[in-house]
């Protein structure tokens, strides 16, 4: 066997290791073959105590973004530290015993990160990646999302290289208090709260963007340990008592300011439809809905925006916000036309392929 078969046998005995070791060129000038090969990294998951370095590895990748906001030590123990954290779904790239990169997914979410690598060391983003990739095919996953400001170029450039599309954008919604329609409820609409047996009517007005199955709405909505599930209000079908709409309204003066956090980062608000079983961000004063039908949008969404205000007697709300998917028209249209839009951030989805 030649030298070239046997340095290629090696290196294909070497991929298919348990341990995946990728050959990270350097930088500078245009490296020889020899070269190429001189700078061994190793792929490897979560081990405690890479928390540090893995927020030093964001901030250092990321500082120059636009609207960049560092993570902390703290912020990302939190994560590895909750209920349900596996520790086999967050990559790390070790070069000459140093982490120089590292990539996540949340199987429970069906989302995975952009690969950050430190600075010479960007080509280890790839097999990164696919490490993330090959963890969410053995685990069943069939489909993958993530999400980044639309002004971050070279992250959504290198996703959409790596087959991920746009599949819509998320918009934020804000507006104050004071300029909000006054409604009089002269139809006596009926509401009531939200009921079990409302949640296989709930799942079908959110069929495409309510994220959990139906059987799993009963344990999010009314065990939620953010929010009371008297938050809800249903409108009633004068038919017959089935919900024609549903709404929430969210009010705790310990949450965010909607004027104060960054209406482009990629942060799903707590509560909105559309957001379940998502690491979201807690915000003061949010309203969402879905209904039954389409033209049923604009005289429910304004009944229970006015009912969701009074509601709100605690008085913190000093904006009342709301987050919407662009691929859901008639909420959408709504929003647009009641509340006035803070930023918006896109959502890329990528099918795999067994």
């Amino acid at each position: 066997m030649s030298k070239l078969k046997t340095c290629s046998h090696m290196l294909a005995c070497r991929l298919s290791a348990s341990t995946l070791r990728v050959n990270i060129a350097g930088q500078n000038n245009s490296p020889s073959p020899l070269r190429l090969w001189s700078r061994r990294v190793n792929i490897r998951t979560f081990q405690p105590g890479d928390e540090r370095t893995q927020a030093g590895l964001f901030n250092a990748a990321a500082f120059s973004l636009p609207g960049f906001k560092p993570a902390s030590e703290d912020e990302v123990r939190r994560r590895t530290r909750a209920r349900g954290f596996d520790p086999a779904t967050r990559f790390y790239a070790e070069a000459a015993g140093q982490v120089v990169g590292y990539c996540v997914l949340e199987a429970n979410q069906g989302r995975i990160s952009y690969p950050w690598c430190k600075k010479g060391f960007e080509a280890a983003g790839t097999p990164l990646f696919e490490s993330a990739l090959q963890a969410a095919r053995e685990r069943g996953l069939t489909k993958l999302f993530t999400a980044y400001r639309r002004d971050w170029d070279v992250v959504l450039g290198f996703l959409e290289a790596n087959g991920f599309a746009k599949a819509r954008e998320i918009v934020n919604y804000a507006t104050s208090p004071v300029d909000l329609p006054t409604i009089a409820n002269r139809g006596g609409l009926p509401f009531r709260r939200l009921q079990p047996g409302d949640l296989p009517a709930l799942a079908e007005m959110g069929r495409g963007f309510i994220r959990l199955p139906v059987e799993k709405l009963e344990a999010y909505y009314f065990s939620n340990p953010y929010f009371p599930v008297e938050a809800f209000r249903v409108i009633e079908d004068r038919g017959g008592g089935a919900p024609l709409a549903i709404g929430i309204g969210l009010e705790s003066a310990t949450w965010a300011d909607p004027n104060k956090i960054d209406p482009l980062a990629p942060c799903f608000r707590m509560g909105a439809f559309g957001t379940e079983g998502l690491n979201a961000k807690r915000v003061n004063g949010l309203f969402s809905y879905v209904v039954s039908k389409p033209e049923h949008a604009l005289p429910a969404g304004l009944a229970l925006l006015n009912e969701a205000s009074q509601e709100m007697t605690e008085g913190s709300v000093t904006s009342v916000c709301a987050q919407c998917p662009t691929d859901v028209p008639h909420l959408l249209n709504f929003y647009s036309h009641y509340f006035k839009e803070q930023g918006r951030f896109p959502v890329l989805e990528r099918q795999l392929e067994r």
